[in-house]
């Protein structure tokens, strides 16, 4: 059984040590240049695969994780970005992570009442679910974790490049709810300056029409932003969608 932990105290995820920066450019999907306030330039990590549209701009200010670590080639992560309107977690690990853990803090109001969150389930033969939370006498909930960064005049956008995977989740979902199971969309949004979820249809229509027919079929969606900043990173509110 999982522990709980009082959702009034919990404070989210703690940055490390951050060493801030000016971003150079990003490159070859996990490489960033970044030039540090000494004047030197590093190449960090960029735990990010996607094509991260409205927060990757050159010459915006970052900031890096630094790892001691002698197996890693590249010992700065880039964790953070400095957009006009908000800061920005880029760190594709941290959604999962964090989601996880406010639900066994009780902190995400329409997850409670479970006793088990199991991550990276397998489902099906070839695929795994982000989360697994279960409880005797209760149908499994299924919940697929998607990072959301990119916004647009106060309008969170997903996805931000055309996803075929992001269709198949949606395609295996269905197939979990046809067994009676609940399944859940979850939409973190990384930054604070949404004020209403949409899918992209601008981007991918594909996805967004399979999402609504998921909706349909029963499927919820949920959206939360997040508190961020030079700390630490938590879920704040809950962002109405719009379909």
């Amino acid at each position: 059984m999982s522990h709980k932990k009082d959702s009034n105290t919990f404070k989210g995820i703690s940055w490390p040590a951050l060493v801030p920066g000016i971003l150079v450019k990003r490159y070859k999907r996990f490489l960033a240049d970044v030039k540090l306030n000494d004047g030197k330039i590093v190449t960090a990590h960029c735990p990010n695969t996607g094509s991260m549209t409205g927060c990757c701009e050159s010459g915006r200010p970052v900031y890096l994780s630094l790892h001691d670590n002698p197996k890693r080639k590249f010992k700065f992560t880039w964790e953070l970005i400095e957009m006009p309107t908000s800061l920005v977690g880029v760190n594709t690990l941290i959604p999962n992570r964090l989601v996880s853990e406010s639900i066994k803090a009780d902190a995400v109001p329409e997850l409670t009442g479970y006793e088990m969150v199991a991550r990276e389930v397998k489902i099906g033969a070839h695929s795994r679910i982000d989360l697994a939370l279960t409880a005797r006498n209760r149908n499994p909930c299924y919940v697929e974790i998607k990072n959301c960064t990119l916004v647009e005049n106060h309008v969170a956008s997903f996805p931000d490049a055309v996803t075929s995977r992001g269709l198949k989740h949606i395609i295996e979902l269905q197939a979990m709810m046809d067994t009676g199971c609940r399944c859940v969309m979850f939409y973190f949004i990384q930054r604070m300056d949404a004020a209403v979820f949409k899918p992209a249809d601008h981007i991918d229509p594909k996805y967004g029409g399979g999402l609504r027919s998921a909706v349909k079929s029963g499927l919820e969606i949920l959206a939360y932003d997040v508190a961020i900043d030079l700390n630490g990173i938590k879920l704040n509110r809950k962002i109405p969608y719009d379909l």
